[in-house]
């Protein structure tokens, strides 16, 4: 009997794995069969290997620093703009849809889109371009929030999560071009495709609202035949690609297995919906993520990661001590605090070292 077998509700959790195994698609990720963490531990009596994980990513610091990160549109004024941490909650209502639909362990995707953006920066995209430029050895903000989850979080203890939401987490970003033909698709579990296939539903939809809302686009600035196939509301477009998802990859999670030719399943879209998904994705890049940089907050929002970043470089020092747990070089911890920055907390803090480096048009935030 293990230790937490003791307590007599062992029973819980078990009738639970009796449960995945009896009702998830025979290619779904049990949780009986992860392949575990980096460091052994108990099983828990109540919560299966996936639930655990998402717990455990929830209650971290670095999920609720997202909800004053930018998801696109930097210093937006008005309410109702994405965030980070609404981005993350929308990815993570649309991969338990897709999961559930397709009979897949709705546990490790939530736990994986829960934890997909967790080491985003402060300034969306921007302050990933910035980090990625100027620090030696790049950065890849789905590599940091697997740092954020492995080394950072609990002061430099680590969260300890499941092999499988570990992979998830770094396998979530995707490429401009076709993204459902990456190679590393072959390797990833059938969850983690959907958390991966989910952030680009989920940011394609929403970031299209916002740059609506913000003046950028109108409707009819949408490609024609993206407003033709996906619809012309968020509901209409959310709606048609996670219903072509589930009913093109019904036969890839497992429903139709003499379909198969031997390889690995993979999630898919049909040839028309991934086709313009495609062509909108492409649009969206040009149209509105690289020139939400260009503007006057964007530019200042570049300032102040760049300052920051040469400014702990010599002064590590006023680096919080918890950072240099691992004994990384200086400027990877410096890079790891700058990346845990909240938009406010970044500006804030330049303001109080070198005051006047903050515009006007965050003023009010800092």
């Amino acid at each position: 009997m293990n230790a937490t077998d003791s307590d007599g509700l062992s029973f819980v959790r078990e009738r639970q794995e009796q449960m995945e195994g009896e009702r998830l698609s025979p290619l779904a990720t049990l949780s009986t069969n992860t392949k575990g963490r980096l460091i052994p531990e108990p099983l828990d009596p109540l919560r299966t290997e996936f639930q655990r994980d998402r717990d455990r990513i929830i209650h971290t610091n670095a999920f609720r620093r997202l909800k004053h990160k930018t998801q696109v549109f930097v210093a937006p004024i008005g309410d109702h703009f994405v965030t980070r941490l609404t981005h993350t909650l929308e990815v993570t209502q649309i991969a338990r849809t897709i999961a559930r639909a397709l009979r897949l362990n709705e546990d490790l995707v939530e736990a994986a889109a829960l934890g997909h953006d967790v080491g985003h920066t402060p300034f969306g995209h921007i302050g990933e371009q910035v980090l990625d430029s100027i620090h030696p050895g790049g950065f890849r903000h789905n590599e940091q929030s697997l740092r954020t989850i492995d080394l950072l979080e609990k002061d430099g203890a680590g969260l300890n999560l499941t092999s499988e939401t570990r992979e998830a987490v770094l396998h979530h970003s995707k490429p401009r071009g076709d993204f459902l033909n990456a190679a590393d698709l072959d390797a990833l579990t059938l969850e983690a495709q959907v958390v991966r296939v989910s952030d680009a539903i989920a940011y394609l939809a929403h970031d299209i609202g916002d740059a609506i809302r913000a003046g950028v686009l109108s409707e009819s600035d949408l490609p024609v035949d993206a407003r033709e196939v996906l619809g012309t509301r968020h509901s209409q477009r959310l709606d048609s690609m996670v219903r072509d998802v589930v009913t093109t990859s019904w036969a890839c999670a497992g429903y139709d297995l003499s379909a198969s030719d031997g390889t690995r399943p993979r999630l898919n879209l049909s040839p028309q919906v991934n086709s313009v998904v495609t062509k909108l994705r492409e649009f969206m890049f040009d149209n509105v993520y690289m020139p939400a940089g260009q503007g006057p907050e964007g530019e200042n929002a570049r300032l102040v990661v760049e300052f920051l970043y040469n400014y702990f470089i010599n002064h590590p020092g006023e680096i919080p001590e918890r950072y240099f747990e691992h004994k990384d070089p200086v400027d990877l911890i410096a890079l790891d605090y700058i990346a845990g920055m909240t938009d406010q907390f970044a500006l804030h803090t330049a303001e109080g070292l070198k005051p006047g480096i903050t515009s006007d048009v965050f003023i009010g935030r800092v």
